[in-house]
C-alpha cells in the first residue's frame, strides 16, 4: 500500500475502543459474539494439551472481559453469564470436580476485588448522564476533569460528551477494570490507583458516583485539595453536608449533584478526629 493511500486510509479507521462501543449498541450482536469467541477458546483449549479446568477457566474469563463495555448491568451479567451456564447445560465439561464451578466467583473477585467494592459497587454511570455538566458547571477548553473511580470507563465517556474540550483522566483501583477503560476510553489517561491517594489539586471538576458512606469522605478530601472556582459532581447521591450550586437531571431522572469550592456547608464542618476517621491526612483548607 502506498504511503498516500495509507494515509487517505487510516483516518477512516476506527479506534479500538470506538470500534468496541459501537459493536455493544447493536444488541444482541455484543453477546452473540463474546459467547461465539469464548466457546471458540475453549474448543482451541481443549485441543491442545491444556487441563479442562483450565480451558474452562480462560473461557470465562475472556467472556467476562467482553462484558465489560456492555450499556447496562443486566447486559454484562448476560454477555459474562453466557458461557459457563452453556457449557454446564452442554455436558462438556462434566469431568470437572465440584470447586471448579467456583473459579467465575474467583475471576469476579480478581476484577472487582473487596477494596473496590467497599468505595462503590460497580454500578456505571448511564450514557448521557452527565449531558447538562457543561451548563451547570462550565469549564474552558482544554481544563482537566477527573472520573475518580472510573471503572470500565463508562464515566469517562459521559464527561466527554459533556466536555469534549476537556482533558480527561479516570482512576480505578480493579487493574482489569483500568484496562477496560483504556480500551474503551483510548483519549483518555487512565491509571490504575487508589482515588484517595490521588492528588486531585490539579483537577478543575472531579466526577464521582460512589456510595453515601464514602462521600464524606471524598467532601473532606476536595475540601483540602480543591482550588477556589473547582467543581465535585456525584451522581445520585448527595453529599448532604454541602449546599448544592446546582442539580442536573440524567436521562433516567437520577440527579447529578453540584459543588462549587469554596463548599456552602449546610452542617458544621468535622473535627480533626472525625477526618482522621475518614481517611482524611489533613483538615479541609482553602486555597
Amino acid at each position: 500500500m502506498s504511503t498516500a493511500l495509507a494515509s487517505a486510509l487510516l483516518p477512516a479507521l476506527p479506534r479500538p475502543g470506538e470500534a468496541l462501543a459501537r459493536l455493544h449498541r447493536r444488541w444482541p450482536l455484543p453477546a452473540l459474539a463474546a459467547w461465539s469467541l469464548a466457546w471458540a477458546l475453549f474448543v482451541a483449549l481443549r485441543g491442545s494439551t491444556a487441563p479442562l479446568w483450565l480451558a474452562v477457566a480462560l473461557a470465562t474469563a475472556a467472556g467476562a472481559l467482553l462484558a465489560l463495555p456492555s450499556s447496562t448491568q443486566m447486559r454484562r451479567l448476560l454477555v459474562a453469564g453466557g458461557f459457563p451456564l452453556s457449557l454446564a447445560a452442554s455436558g462438556a465439561a462434566a469431568a470437572l470436580p465440584g470447586w471448579a464451578w467456583l473459579l467465575p466467583l474467583a475471576l469476579l473477585a480478581l476484577a472487582y476485588p473487596l477494596r473496590a467494592w467497599q468505595d462503590a459497587p460497580w454500578f456505571p454511570t448511564p450514557s448521557g448522564a452527565l449531558d447538562q455538566l457543561a451548563e451547570l458547571a462550565p469549564l474552558p477548553a482544554g481544563a482537566a476533569v477527573l472520573d475518580a473511580g472510573c471503572g470500565a470507563g463508562h464515566g469517562l465517556a459521559a464527561l466527554r460528551r459533556a466536555y469534549p474540550e476537556a482533558r480527561l483522566e479516570g482512576t480505578e483501583w480493579s487493574r482489569p477494570l483500568a484496562w477496560a477503560a483504556r480500551l474503551r476510553c483510548p483519549w483518555a489517561r487512565v491509571r490504575r490507583g487508589d482515588l484517595w491517594q490521588q492528588s486531585w489539586s490539579s483537577f478543575s471538576l472531579v466526577y464521582l458516583f460512589q456510595r453515601p458512606e464514602s462521600l464524606p469522605r471524598a467532601v473532606a478530601k476536595a475540601s483540602a485539595e480543591l482550588a477556589p472556582g473547582d467543581w465535585l459532581a456525584s451522581l445520585e447521591f448527595p453529599a448532604v453536608e454541602l449546599v448544592p450550586q446546582g442539580i442536573g437531571r440524567a436521562e433516567d431522572g437520577r440527579p447529578v449533584w453540584l459543588y462549587r469550592h469554596p463548599f456552602v456547608r449546610s452542617v458544621p464542618a468535622p473535627d480533626a478526629d472525625t477526618l482522621r476517621r475518614l481517611g482524611s491526612s489533613r483538615p479541609p483548607r482553602g486555597r
